[in-house]
């Protein structure tokens, strides 16, 4: 596996790479790596002749200053991994290659950025568009891998590959998850042990709400998961919302609908995690 810090040498090998009729896997990550980027990997190193895995912690996504800068940078454990999945280019830039000059472009999802996490972390989705959109024009890749433990994130790129009309296919594997439930996250690295053990209480609540989708009234059964995790101990709940699976936009029936995405955010002490669950109701 070739490391690559420059985006012109980059671009030199992707040109030659696309010349010679190789078809190229992209895995955009910010490093950290677990289990859930390795399926991604894996996935691309099979279904591709070429893969290629980015680690870049992008600035312009964060609206916290301290989770940036906290957030865990494990680049020699990342490269190793890298190694044991097929992964034939990784681009690791610094943020002055990938900027060069500040950003002042300015994108819009409409509804969909307006709940759940572009609610709470205003920016956070122009950012991630911005260093998208940058990465996809480098690697120019057929395939982009992404996960559904951010489901919200997937959306808005989905959106930015139609709108933009990138010539690829967006991918999004399933959620990974510990044996007891906890999504896989580069963020469970920053969790005490004792903080670890009560983050599993977010998935116990997204299994409660799917059990009483079809029994229970909405309002009552966010009102119960409120409650429920009100009782765990350095756990705040930020949002716990209800939403059709493809629009993400809120439900007030579920009878109405076929899929719905469950989705969850909470601070563990000072760490913010979220997950996410999507139910098919004539499953349930």
């Amino acid at each position: 596996m070739e490391v690559i810090e420059r985006v012109s040498a980059l671009r030199a090998i992707v040109t030659a790479l696309r010349c010679s009729g190789k078809r190229i896997g992209f895995v955009p990550t910010m490093g950290a790596l677990h289990e859930g980027h390795l399926q991604l990997l894996r996935a691309s190193a099979r279904e591709n002749d070429i893969t290629i895995c980015s680690v870049f912690v992008n600035p312009t996504q964060f609206n916290n200053a301290s989770d940036y800068k906290l957030y865990p940078r494990t680049l020699e454990q990342d490269i190793s991994l890298l190694q044991t999945v097929g992964c034939d280019y990784l681009f690791a830039p610094s943020a002055e290659e990938v900027y060069p000059q500040q950003s002042v472009l300015q994108f819009s999802f409409g509804a969909l950025e307006a709940v759940m996490e572009g609610e709470h972390r205003p920016g956070h989705f122009n950012g991630v568009a911005i260093v998208v959109s940058k990465l996809f024009h480098i690697v120019q890749p057929h395939k982009a891998y992404f996960g559904q433990k951010d489901l919200q994130q997937v959306a808005i790129v989905r959106q930015l590959v139609q709108t933009l009309s990138f010539d690829l296919e967006l991918v999004c594997y399933h959620t990974v998850r510990e044996a007891d439930g906890l999504a896989m996250s580069s963020r469970n690295k920053r969790l005490t042990a004792t903080q670890r053990q009560h983050a599993t209480q977010l998935y116990k609540a997204l299994q409660m709400a799917a059990a009483d989708l079809k029994h229970k009234a909405i309002p009552d059964i966010k009102a119960e998961v409120a409650a429920y995790l009100g009782q765990v101990d350095e756990l705040q709940l930020e949002y716990f919302e209800i939403v059709d699976a493809y629009t993400l936009q809120p439900v007030t029936d579920v009878q109405a609908q076929e899929e719905v995405a469950i989705c969850i955010a909470a601070f563990v002490g000072e760490v913010r995690l979220i997950d996410n669950m999507i139910v098919n109701l004539n499953e349930i």
